[in-house]
């Protein structure tokens, strides 16, 4: 009964850095946010507390996924420039799930499961759906990329609500960025492909 009470501890001390700080002596980055690496895109999983982050985590690392880090981030950046994140050591290979606790994701998972850190190529922000909020259900407007360490990180929004599979629009998202980065829109396609049927009609 002891080991739990000592976990949850330090993954309360470790929460404690949870607001944005940047540290002088290390150059890094805290935040609150999940880290994941889906297919080969490192994905920051933000949000309000409560939106479901860490149990769309849960169900990814499931899947396969590679798991970072979950409710704190370590961000810093490589020689190379590049944004990296990591878990703070209190709370690596742990994850809190609403009803559950604390979880060992290596125990449970396995050793591959984890990484011990991933690039920042992705910004996922969970939001809660609201018929107030006019969602583009096109793709032809993203979302501002997203301002993280003096760098601008490409973002995409997820609107939750009941009866919307949270882990399978994340991985839909991972690919529809990694579909971007070698120049196509599924909104630019179909828009061409009407616009060729109205040009072959009009002749």
């Amino acid at each position: 009964m002891n080991k739990p009470q000592k976990r949850n501890t330090a993954r309360q001390a470790a929460s404690k850095k949870k607001p944005a700080a940047c540290s002088k002596a290390t150059g890094q980055i805290v935040i609150s946010a999940s880290l994941l690496k889906i297919f080969s895109v490192g994905t920051l999983i933000i949000g309000d507390s409560g939106i479901g982050k860490s149990e769309s985590s849960l169900e990814l690392i499931s899947r396969g996924h590679k798991f970072i880090s979950d409710d704190v981030v370590e961000i810093f950046e490589d020689e190379h420039g590049q944004l990296q994140g990591r878990s703070p050591q209190l709370t690596r290979n742990f994850m809190e799930i609403r009803g559950l606790g604390i979880i060992n994701i290596k125990e449970i998972f396995g050793s591959r499961s984890l990484l011990e850190k991933a690039p920042i190529n992705l910004v996922i922000r969970l939001k809660k759906w609201s018929k107030k909020v006019e969602t583009d259900r096109l793709g032809l407007k993203f979302p501002k990329d997203y301002p993280l360490a003096g760098k601008m990180i490409p973002q995409l929004h997820i609107p939750v609500a009941p009866g919307r599979n949270i882990a399978t629009l994340i991985e839909v998202a991972c690919r529809v960025f990694l579909l971007g980065q070698k120049g196509y829109e599924a909104a630019q396609d179909i828009i061409q492909q009407l616009e060729k049927r109205l040009s072959i009609e009009a002749d």
